[in-house]
């Protein structure tokens, strides 16, 4: 069986302290914006659109560009994590389904969140999570979102 891979972006978004994750209703798991890298753009563009659309955000990236602009390359916001997850997985244990994530860290001027997209999780879905919610709640979070979060808060503060 073949494993179908999607490029996806993720931004984790920093405001006085804290980064912002909603309960991904179908997934049931409380994750940071993010959503696939559409045919046209970048993954630093999909963070940003993503995020966009689900908060009503314009964040800023908290991201170095390599060393490798002339006139024929352009050097990239680096990802603060490039990951691999297992979507769907059989019983059997093989991966069917898979996302390779561009994760960035961004940080906004303010904190109200209002979506603008088609078919988002309302504002009331969404929370600031602080280092310290981020520690007390583990039994809530993934791993992952619980130290990039912590992360994110600590390269933007």
């Amino acid at each position: 069986m073949e494993t179908t891979r999607h490029f996806v972006a993720t931004c984790y978004v920093v405001a006085d302290g804290a980064t912002l994750l909603h309960e991904h209703e179908t997934l049931g798991m409380w994750l940071p914006p993010g959503g696939h890298v559409d045919r046209d753009e970048l993954p630093h563009e999909a963070a940003l659109r993503e995020t966009f659309e689900e908060t009503g955000l314009r964040p800023d990236l908290v991201a170095d560009a390599g060393p490798y602009d002339t006139d024929q390359v352009e050097s990239l916001p680096r990802p603060a994590a490039f990951l691999l997850e297992n979507i769907d997985v059989h019983d059997d244990g093989r991966v069917a389904h898979q996302h390779v994530d561009f994760v960035y860290f961004a940080e906004s001027d303010g904190r109200s969140v209002d979506p603008v997209g088609r078919d988002e999780a309302a504002a009331d879905a969404w929370e600031w999570f602080t280092v310290a919610d981020l520690e007390t709640r583990t039994d809530e979070l993934a791993t992952d979102v619980e130290d990039l979060g912590r992360r994110a808060i600590e390269t933007v503060e």
